[in-house]
């Protein structure tokens, strides 16, 4: 039964459905924020999350609370018609779990009860109107559930505050956060005055001593007008992956671009047309409250989350005994949806392992479970123009919205698909990401590539035949083991793709039969 009608938690924890009812589908947050109304809905995908649909509608219900103690009469029509739409559009996409979450600028304005009181009624859910602490919580829970091994500051950015909250993923570790009243529309309210700006925000964070175990570590930001920052730095440094996630700048030419864009009138960033003018006119201001977080924390460098408080609370919802890692439970769900038979990544990795005994590009763990990644995803182009198979692969999955890799990985993986069909390895479609790779991983992707081409000639697809076959790597030879007789697994493509992979490796190749009816 879809819990539409979860009762109002309002304290801090939020709680979660009762997990014997059955397993969660899908997942649908309204997160109603001080500047942004958003509704995303989430897809299960085995053990992890993805985003299903995510749209959102500039209210700006917090502009004027500092001087009025009120919500913006406007936005709060905008709200409660665009709400309405939200609910409506989460029921007929059959969510099992809808939750409204409603953050500063209701939690602060007199009238924000009232707002929340009239939403319920309007749109027959509940509107959980939570403390700062709890969104400090959970927006730090969402950057945990989409960085691997993050460890430093999350800083979340909103319309009426920033929230600051200790997180290490070494030991699944999240601090008591706490909510400062300098978010991004509220300090806008002083207009060019960027003293008294500047001295708001150094009131605030003045006694924010969970900033300082920021130090030599890293500052997570999550938050709209955070995330226009990053893009313009990207535009800027004609960066060549514009994937908000895990964008990292170090702090150093993080401090010069932010003085630069703090300094920018409202007029001179009309003239930015890839991010919105309301969205864009909060950013000199939002540069402003980065460059003196950064100056208080000194992290060692910055990096921009797409997960926070939705994401967050949706991760809470999944069960703890289906916890796995996201990123291959992301892969083996796409894989179940988009491969020709079944498909089983783990049956290739094991395959491909002997040729690659020490992944000397990123080291074991993360190595493994790249190369994983990659093997679950080797056949998701089967069903594109053979002419376009390699780079319908490699812009697939260098882009797919899955959570805990970086954009090296990403960039790893993607080549390593694309050599799997077959993709040139000076194909221009690889030109502008190949500096995100050194030569080593850039080999290393390649040569994962071409095994498991090698692969997919050698069953045709039907992955247990791999079982009759082996590939065995000496210091000086590649060795593709058959069994002792039978014709299935020799011919001209084979012995091709097999010359191709060791000229990869730097390996001659040769073929030998086992002397039982299986390879050993």
């Amino acid at each position: 039964m879809p819990d539409y009608n979860a009762p109002d938690l309002g304290a801090p924890d939020l709680g979660a459905p009762d997990h014997d009812n059955g397993p969660l589908g899908r997942i649908a947050v309204v997160d109603v924020g001080s500047n942004s109304l958003r509704l995303v809905v989430f897809e299960r995908l085995g053990t992890t999350l993805m985003p299903l649909l995510n749209e959102k509608v500039m209210c700006a219900l917090g502009r004027g609370i500092a001087t009025t103690g009120t919500l913006n009469p406007e936005g709060i029509g905008m709200a409660l018609a665009n709400l309405q739409r939200f609910v409506a559009l989460s029921r007929a996409l059959g969510v099992d779990h809808l939750a409204v979450i409603a953050t500063a600028a209701v939690r602060e304005a007199r009238d924000g009860r009232a707002f929340a009181a009239e939403a319920e009624r309007q749109c027959g859910v509940p509107v959980r109107i939570i403390e700062g602490g709890e969104e400090a919580r959970l927006s730090a829970a969402g950057v945990l559930a989409g960085i691997r091994e993050a460890d430093g500051v999350v800083a979340d950015l909103g319309g009426g505050s920033v929230e600051l909250v200790r997180v290490a993923a070494a030991n699944g570790e999240v601090g008591v956060g706490v909510s400062l009243p300098i978010g991004a529309l509220r300090l806008s309210e002083l207009g060019d005055n960027r003293k008294a700006v500047a001295e708001t925000i150094d009131r605030a964070i003045g006694d924010a001593a969970v900033l300082r175990e920021a130090a030599g570590k890293t500052l997570y930001l999550v938050g709209g007008a955070w995330r226009a920052i990053a893009r313009l730095h990207m535009e800027q440094t004609r960066y060549p992956l514009h994937i908000i996630h895990e964008y990292t700048i170090a702090r150093s030419p993080a401090e010069e671009f932010l003085e630069i864009i703090a300094g920018q009138s409202r007029r001179s960033m009309e003239r930015v047309a890839s991010i919105s003018r309301k969205r864009l006119e909060l950013v000199p201001v939002a540069a402003t409250i980065l460059r003196r977080l950064i100056a208080a924390g000194n992290p060692a460098k910055i990096v921009f989350s797409a997960f926070g408080l939705r994401e967050g609370y949706a991760d809470g919802l999944l069960p703890p005994e289906a916890r796995s890692d996201p990123l291959i439970a992301a892969c083996m769900g796409i894989a179940a949806r988009q491969s020709r038979l079944a498909s089983d990544g783990d049956r290739l990795q094991q395959w491909t392992a002997a040729i690659f005994p020490s992944r000397d590009g990123f080291g074991g763990t993360q190595g493994l479970r790249l190369h994983r990644a990659a093997c679950w995803l080797s056949d998701i182009a089967w069903a594109e123009h053979p002419d376009y198979r390699a780079a319908q692969a490699f812009t697939r999955s260098l882009t797919m919205p899955v959570a805990q890799i970086g954009h090296r990985e990403r960039v790893f993986v993607a080549s390593a698909l694309h050599a799997r069909y077959g993709g040139a390895s000076d194909d221009p479609i690889k030109t502008a990401t190949r500096k995100l790779l050194d030569d080593t991983l850039a080999g290393e992707a390649r040569s994962l590539g071409l095994a498991l081409r090698l692969a997919y000639t050698l069953s045709g697809g039907a992955l247990e035949l791999l079982d009759q076959v082996r590939l065995t790597r000496e210091p000086d030879s590649l060795i593709l083991e058959l069994p002792a007789t039978g014709s299935l697994f020799v011919g001209e493509a084979v012995q091709r793709r097999l010359d191709a992979l060791g000229r990869a490796l730097g390996l001659a190749t040769r073929t030998v039969r086992c002397r039982s009816t299986a390879a050993a």
